[in-house]
């Protein structure tokens, strides 16, 4: 169980539709500060909240962020990317690379790199990686690819982060009511009820948030026949 309640919050991506709601209820929370990073990141009128330039695909700019944010306790990876595409082999390699690096690389060596600072607090600290139901559903090609990559990464964390006392929770979601998803057709989920959902699993001691229907139902598939999730193989047969 990780409180919210004087935690010092570094969250990635704050200047999105997700980001900037995980930064405004970390702090009616009762967090004590939130680093809010991005790029390029914006004033926020508010002296709880410290705007940092983070660069998550760059080493250079995780190590500025790792010593300009020591006091962090809860680092939320939320920062992400989609292509406009699905698939893989359609792709570029700078496509290939940059979705990798933004949703499976760029979280991971964060995690590494605040790991020593998380801790060293000897508990009360935690992890959030925001994955996508769609690392359990691979019709999105590279994008799916690069949130299978992260959600096996944050079983590993959580494993090898336990006997430290850092708590690290795992996000699984559908299509979010955001402009990364503006162009997607189906059921959206409010990024409030999303955020909500993720604190009170933080701060209840869970592991997993299965945010929406999607996710539900596309981690129970995954004990089904190949043939089942992905009919087609089952007609080609």
């Amino acid at each position: 169980m990780t409180s919210l309640n004087g935690a010092v919050v570094l969250v990635t991506g704050a200047n999105g539709g997700i980001g900037g709601h995980f930064v405004r209820e970390a702090l009616a929370r009762g967090a004590a500060k939130v680093y809010a990073t991005a790029r390029t990141p914006r004033d926020w009128g508010d002296e709880r909240i410290v705007p940092l330039a983070l660069d998550i695909t760059d080493a250079a700019s995780i190590r500025a962020a790792v010593q300009q944010a020591p006091d962090v306790t809860v680092l939320i990876n939320n920062a992400g990317t989609s292509t406009p595409t699905p698939g893989i082999l359609s792709h570029s390699d700078d496509e290939i690379r940059a979705t990798m690096e933004t949703n499976f690389f760029g979280p991971l060596f964060l995690a590494r790199a605040f790991a020593p600072t998380l801790t060293a607090k000897g508990g009360d600290t935690a992890i959030v990686d925001i994955h996508s139901a769609l690392a359990w559903y691979a019709r999105a090609g590279i994008y799916s690819a690069s949130k299978a990559a992260l959600w096996s990464a944050t079983n590993s964390l959580r494993l090898e982060l336990l006997p430290a006392g850092v708590h690290v929770v795992g996000v699984h979601v559908g299509y979010v009511d955001t402009a990364m998803a503006a162009g997607a057709e189906g059921p959206k989920l409010d990024p409030v009820d999303l955020v909500g959902q993720v604190l009170d699993t933080l701060e209840a001691g869970g592991h997993e948030v299965l945010a929406d229907g999607t996710s539900v139902q596309l981690k129970a598939g995954l004990s089904a026949p190949l043939e089942a999730v992905y009919p087609e193989l089952a007609a080609r047969g």
